[in-house]
């Protein structure tokens, strides 16, 4: 029987801690590596700012919405302020989520992502799929969980220890849903296009997924990625950073930029399907992680997405005789299958959906 060992590699936190140098799976190749795609001049522009309370008030909404359309088009992320996210609430579930990462490995894998010790699924504890033996590996370790649809969640994935996990996740989940909400409604409005166009996507099967990455520390971030650059496939990523360590970038006009780490600011993106919906007006960001010598790092992605049978296709009152679609509509479970399969190979599917 063939050796397929090398589809489950070992968890990077303890890789890290038994290893001088990453071994030859992580490390990039020589054009890719972090180092030689350094980011840009010293003084580069700032990441854009978004207040969510203006951009909701009677007063100062155009002016917001203004600056939330040119965001889009040219960055494709931005920072929020005033989000209505208690500190304490954030601070509470990255400690939680840190405890979870620290606690002892069979514990750990009581969330494992891994059937019988061997067959992959998306949710749970662990590292992401490998698809072949070339495959360039990250340095990173994650726990995924579905949490919407509510009644969908697999509870035998979310960690019992802490005990606090559970219900601070719940909580932060019914937060960045009114916050998703209200983008997306503020994001219609930039387009031009009906207030609830892009809400009503939307079906009660559309899922969302709490993603928890835990960077440990990497001997050679010149050589290994945390995360290779990517896009996201989904509607919309809300990011909640790690307030002391930075690491994420994002490319614009074909130059890195840092993303500062920015305690309680939220960082929002868009994903693929919403490049698709706005044909192209809005960009879904290229992006990655740089590992840290010295230090952990840990983030939590929450991934908004659609129901598996919905077709993405740009908004119809787009679409007109001197712009026509620019993207094929495609079913989203047909957009994931690629999507990932593209990521694995680090190039990005949505380049070949382009009309």
């Amino acid at each position: 029987m063939a050796d397929e060992s090398w589809k489950i590699p070992m968890l990077v936190q303890e890789l890290a801690a038994k290893v001088q140098q990453p071994p030859s799976r992580y490390v990039q190749p020589e054009q890719y590596h972090p180092v030689s795609l350094a980011v840009g001049a010293e003084k580069q522009e700032p990441i854009p700012v978004i207040d969510l309370s203006r951009l909701l008030a009677v007063d100062g909404a155009d002016d917001e919405g203004s600056k939330l359309r040119l965001a889009l088009q040219s960055w494709g992320l931005f920072l929020v302020d005033n989000h209505g996210i208690e500190t304490s609430l954030m601070d509470d579930l990255i400690n939680a989520s840190r405890e979870f990462f620290h606690l002892p490995l069979e514990e750990k894998q009581k969330c494992s992502n891994l059937i019988d010790g061997k067959h992959f699924q998306v949710e749970g504890y662990g590292n992401d799929p490998v698809a072949s033996k070339d495959q360039t590996l990250d340095w990173l370790d994650r726990l995924h969980l579905r949490v919407e649809p509510e009644d969908e969640r697999n509870l035998v994935h979310w960690p019992e220890h802490p005990n606090s996990f559970r219900a601070l996740l719940h909580e932060y989940t019914l937060t960045c849903k009114r916050i998703k909400d209200r983008i997306l409604r503020a994001m219609a409005k930039a387009l031009g296009l009906n207030e609830d166009y892009i809400v009503t996507q939307f079906s009660n099967k559309a899922p969302s997924f709490a993603r928890f990455n835990y960077y440990p520390p990497c001997p050679r971030p010149d050589l290994v990625f945390g995360v290779k650059p990517h896009s996201d496939s989904g509607v919309l990523t809300i990011l909640l950073m790690d307030k002391d360590v930075g690491g994420l970038q994002v490319l614009r006009d074909g130059v890195w930029h840092n993303v500062p780490s920015s305690p309680h600011r939220l960082l929002i993106n868009i994903g693929d399907y919403m490049e698709i919906m706005s044909n192209g007006i809005f960009k879904s960001p290229v992006h990655r992680a740089v590992t840290n010598a010295g230090k952990e790092r840990i983030s939590l992605a929450m991934f908004h997405g659609l129901d598996p049978e919905k077709e993405i296709e740009p908004a119809a009152a787009l679409l007109h005789e001197k712009q026509p679609a620019r993207y094929r509509k495609m079913k989203a479970k047909e957009y994931l299958a690629g999507f990932y399969e593209h990521f694995c190979r680090g190039t990005r599917f949505i380049d070949s959906v382009k009309i």
